[in-house]
């Protein structure tokens, strides 16, 4: 059997796409399964074990410049690569019309979502572009989403909790370290400053190091203030791709962070992980308890969790990892 994924992006939506490989080679261990997907997120996918190939679709930058004849080129090596081979399954998990156009290019009957699921973007020309729409509760974890859809489309029921088959590179195990996921891609996800120099003075009087990743100038500017409040115990990590992250990311002791990429590759890590939210939407995206994660967990609070919340609710996780050790 030959399957083909399409999930183009965002970083936390691939991450949430993951679980579908194991799921399918579980149902039907002889499966090659090539997934399409951004550059960007390229080097994550091509780590989840059970991936045969990976086709990087460069869209957003082909807009920019497609009249260029570089551009042209690629197009037509992606076209060429993506028609190779005949699939069984080619399966949308963006229910977008740029992701629908994308699986329609590949040799093979497509199927994607019918409808659309609560806080999710779905475009209704995707239904009517994909041969084969499949409709799903529009009340579901976005993890759950996806191994719902896969297991319709290939007939199996998903089992047990989901692996995500992510593999970190492995790198000497950094001293007791805790990483402070601060950055995102949307200001109304942040938590303010002033929390985490608080929890990060928590932290460090409790013998942890701490680690500040940063994604661009502003989150640099963000991480150096808030290490420079913390003191010595801190370190601002220098600008890393997604391999080298990865890699450093999982050979640390656990993971604070906002609703954002890096905190759903702690989830995939199987890191202890508190992850922050501001709007009560944790039960679509964050760490569930009926995903198995028991030290992993997702805090709300409006207009931010508090301080003693987070702190109490990362003791928690910690114990309970060091519980199962």
């Amino acid at each position: 059997m030959r399957v083909l994924i399409v999930k183009l992006s965002s970083l936390g939506d691939v991450v949430h796409t993951m679980p579908v490989v194991h799921d399918i080679r579980n149902a039907h261990p002889d499966a090659l399964i090539d997934w399409v997907v951004e550059p960007g997120f390229a080097p994550l996918v091509r780590r989840v074990h059970g991936i045969h190939s990976s086709f990087e679709c460069a869209q957003r930058r082909w807009r920019k410049r497609w009249w260029t004849r570089a551009v042209r080129e690629e197009w037509r090596e992606f076209r060429y690569a993506l028609r190779g081979d005949r699939y069984d399954a080619i399966i949308d998990f963006q229910g977008l019309t740029k992701s629908v156009l994308v699986a329609r290019i590949a040799r093979g009957p497509t199927f994607g979502l019918g409808n659309q699921t609560e806080g999710s973007a779905h475009e209704w020309p995707a239904r009517w572009l994909i041969d084969h729409p499949i409709d799903v509760d529009p009340r579901i974890h976005a993890l759950d989403r996806a191994r719902l859809l896969a297991s319709r489309v290939l007939g199996y029921e998903p089992r047990g909790a989901p692996r995500f088959g992510l593999r970190a590179h492995t790198l000497e195990s950094i001293d007791r370290t805790l990483v402070f996921v601060h950055g995102s891609s949307r200001d109304d996800k942040l938590w303010p400053e002033a929390h985490w120099i608080e929890l990060g003075r928590r932290v460090m009087d409790a013998g942890w190091r701490i680690a500040l990743p940063h994604a661009g100038p502003v989150e640099r500017e963000r991480a150096d203030r808030i290490a420079a409040a913390i003191g010595p115990a801190s370190e601002v990590w220098p600008a890393m791709d997604l391999d080298a992250i990865t890699d450093r990311m999982g050979a640390v002791h656990g993971v604070i962070g906002v609703d954002s990429g890096l905190s759903h590759i702690a989830v995939a890590l199987d890191l202890p992980h508190v992850q922050l939210y501001n709007f009560p939407t944790s039960w679509r995206t964050g760490p569930q308890v009926a995903h198995g994660h028991s030290h992993q967990v997702s805090i709300e609070g409006q207009p931010t969790p508090d301080v003693d919340t987070v702190w109490s609710a990362w003791q928690q996780v910690w114990t309970q990892f060091q519980g199962q050790t």
